[in-house]
């Protein structure tokens, strides 16, 4: 429906960051981003999935140029829209770190679930592997 039910608010001044890094419990490492996008969405129905295919795209367009990036967060960042004086209509949904790694990441494997576990075939529980 096209409702572009999102706000980016651009972060790179470090006092901010810091605020943010210790705002964000799963994320104190924002600190030392180069910068970081703070994503708020409107309170409407298909606002999360809409800016959540927002966020992915960012997420991988970084990666795939090698600026690291994460997902930080997943509402209930309210101090964050206050520092930011985000609107009372929006929430913000999450914030986005970016920056270079210091050394090589991604290289290690996983620990993910065997596809047998999460992937089925025509019905929940016929494994598809």
């Amino acid at each position: 429906m096209n409702q572009q039910p999102w706000h980016f608010i651009v972060v790179q001044e470090r006092a901010t960051l810091r605020r943010l890094g210790e705002e964000a419990s799963s994320g104190p490492y924002i600190a030392g981003a180069a910068l970081a996008i703070v994503v708020a969405v409107a309170k409407t129905k298909f606002a999360i999935s809409d800016a959540s295919r927002a966020i992915q795209s960012m997420l991988l367009t970084a990666w795939s140029d090698g600026v690291a990036s994460n997902w930080v967060g997943f509402g209930g960042l309210k101090e964050v829209a206050t520092l930011l004086q985000v609107p009372s209509e929006f929430e913000v949904l999450a914030i986005l770190p970016f920056g270079y790694p210091a050394r090589a990441v991604g290289l290690g494997k996983k620990n993910r679930k065997p596809l047998s576990e999460i992937a089925h075939k025509e019905l929940y529980g016929r494994p598809f592997a």
